[in-house]
């Protein structure tokens, strides 16, 4: 490898001018037959849902794995934090990896070093082995993602060539609801090693469909810098610290010291990584870039979206899990929910407006909060055939905003030259990942604090001399009326009935507030969005108006 420049990309073909790489470290973009293209388009979404499906198989099925091994919650905890923080943390390495080593060693490393993990997990089960596995899968499941949206952007016209980063972030995210769907059927034997053959299966597809059919070559060119790393080692810790805190806050709740500590010690990990940045020639996160008000706007809109859109992963889920539903009984609404995504995905290709990406995520944020405030009068009567519209409405609105999302940032960050890619994949990663844990962990508080809150007003209500409770608890003893002959006994179990009843409904009307509260957010949202939608539109401003010009005319020069 030469030590300046690119190295050629391929010695026995020379790339025409609109064929070659946009960016160091993606692959070339040739004319491929119709045929070729298909097949880029099933592996790409084969491999997108791998990617999604390693952390969607372990939310959807934590319970049974936690049972399974003999994990405390606050374990089970740590399993979704580790493979966020090395989802978030590697992304941004994973660019400058491909850059420096090419396509096809980004390819085998990562399918290689996951399917070594997938089958060990088969052999050994034990809480270390699940905790390597799932860190090994955040990483995986960046890269997989990565391949996914390159493989289908092979299949597709030059002129929709970035619709395949929406397809491929959006095939990941649809993995969530469909790994709900699969899940009782993996599971009907009540073993979890059905989920890790699955995984194994997968992953080996993985392999096996990118030998068959390879990416284009890429041009390399050497990227990494040593003080990378220092960064590296600086903000990859701040970051993990972050996501452990927010994971745990709820399980542990935060008045827990070493939760405090940790956010302590996160501030300045990631602030020193960040004045690195701040003062290099050639930064791996460019600072200034990132702290200008478009990008921290675009920031504050994707994280906020990802706060709200916790109301399906969380509130819908935990409510329907108060009422008794299990995963069995939610097949239907999960897949409710799968199609309503893909339909977002597709609604969204077919409606993007390069001019108008405002639109759009205003749109959706909206129909969050109508989907949200539609759940908030939910009864122990609500089952899953009570939330296919809202939760439908919801799934679509996760998927829509996201290709106005992606374009508004990758343009920006093009727009300023390729090195700030990494430096927006950063800022993606972060924004959803951080995003979705702060919602949960939002949203699962402020449950918990309303649920308090309705069982003591609820309880004050309840005194042994309203002739109501009596009869009720009397009632409820008298299912114990053949096994317990004791009335004394039978009135306690009665009244145990009773409490497990009131705390029951607490949940219920503390799931509400969440609902009602997340409708309420989205309003402010939508006021604030719209508000700055509509000053665009009458001035008859498009606010990325620059940057596209910017890009088409970097596109222009590469041709030339």
């Amino acid at each position: 490898m030469p030590p300046y420049g690119a190295k050629a990309i391929a010695p026995a073909y020379e790339f025409k001018p609109h064929e070659r790489p946009f960016l160091p470290g993606s692959p070339a973009t040739p004319d491929h037959p119709f045929g070729r293209r298909v097949g880029y388009f099933a592996i790409g979404i084969l491999l997108g849902v791998t990617g999604g499906f390693n952390n969607g198989l372990l939310i959807a099925n934590l319970p049974q794995i936690q049972g399974a091994l003999g994990l405390t919650p606050v374990e089970g905890g740590w399993l979704t934090a580790i493979s966020s923080m090395t989802s978030v943390c590697m992304s941004m390495l994973l660019i400058k990896f491909r850059q420096q080593f090419g396509m096809q060693r980004f390819t085998r490393v990562f399918l290689v070093a996951f399917l070594i993990l997938n089958m060990l997990q088969l052999v050994v089960h034990s809480y270390g082995v699940q905790l390597i596995v799932r860190g090994a899968s955040g990483i995986a499941a960046s890269a997989l993602t990565t391949l996914c949206f390159l493989y289908i952007m092979q299949s597709l016209p030059a002129a929709a060539r970035l619709s395949g980063m929406i397809i491929g972030f959006g095939a990941s995210q649809v993995a969530l609801p469909l790994a709900r769907t699969l899940s009782p059927l993996l599971l009907a034997d009540g073993r979890i090693e059905a989920l890790f053959w699955f995984e194994l299966g997968l992953t080996l597809m993985c392999l096996g469909s990118v030998a068959l059919l390879r990416l284009p070559p890429s041009e390399r060119t050497p990227a990494f810098e040593r003080i990378d790393f220092l960064t590296f080692a600086l903000f990859a810790p701040g970051i993990a610290l972050l996501c452990a805190v927010l994971v745990q806050g709820r399980i542990q709740w935060w008045s827990t010291p070493w939760l405090g500590y940790a956010t302590a010690a996160a501030i300045p990990l990631i602030g020193g990584a960040l004045l690195i940045e701040h003062n290099r020639a050639n930064p791996l996160l460019n600072t200034r870039w990132m702290l200008g008000r478009n990008i921290i706007r675009f920031a504050v809109v994707a994280a906020s979206l990802r706060i709200l859109l916790s109301e399906q992963s969380f509130g819908a889920v935990g409510l329907l899990t108060v009422v008794g539903m299990g995963n069995d009984q939610l097949v239907t609404l999960s897949l409710v929910m799968t199609l309503a995504s893909i339909a977002g995905i597709v609604v969204g290709l077919k409606t993007l407006n390069m001019q108008d990406l405002y639109k759009p995520v205003v749109i959706a944020v909206a129909l969050i909060g109508i989907g949200a405030w539609m759940d908030s009068d939910s009864t122990n009567l609500t089952r899953p055939s009570s939330l296919y519209l809202s939760q439908g409405i919801i799934a679509f609105a996760a998927l829509y905003f996201l290709g106005p999302m992606v374009m508004i940032g990758i343009f920006r960050a093009l727009a300023r030259g390729p090195s700030h890619i990494i430096s927006f994949s950063a800022i993606f990663s972060i924004t959803q990942t951080l995003g979705g844990l702060a919602g949960t962990a939002l949203l699962g508080s402020f449950q918990i604090v309303r649920e308090k809150y309705h069982a003591f007003e609820l309880t004050q209500t309840l005194t042994a001399t309203d002739p109501q409770v009596v009869q009720r608890i009397q009632q409820l003893g008298g299912a114990y009326a053949r096994v317990l002959g004791d009335a004394t006994l039978r009135q306690a179990s009665g009244a145990g009935l009773l409490g497990q009843q009131v705390t029951r409904e607490a949940n219920i009307l503390a799931y509400n507030d969440v609902f009602l509260g997340v409708a309420v957010l989205s309003a402010a949202v939508v006021l604030w969005l719209g508000a700055l939608w509509l000053r665009f539109r009458l001035r008859g401003q498009n606010p990325l108006a620059a940057d596209l010009a910017a890009v088409q005319q970097m596109r222009q020069k590469q041709m030339s």
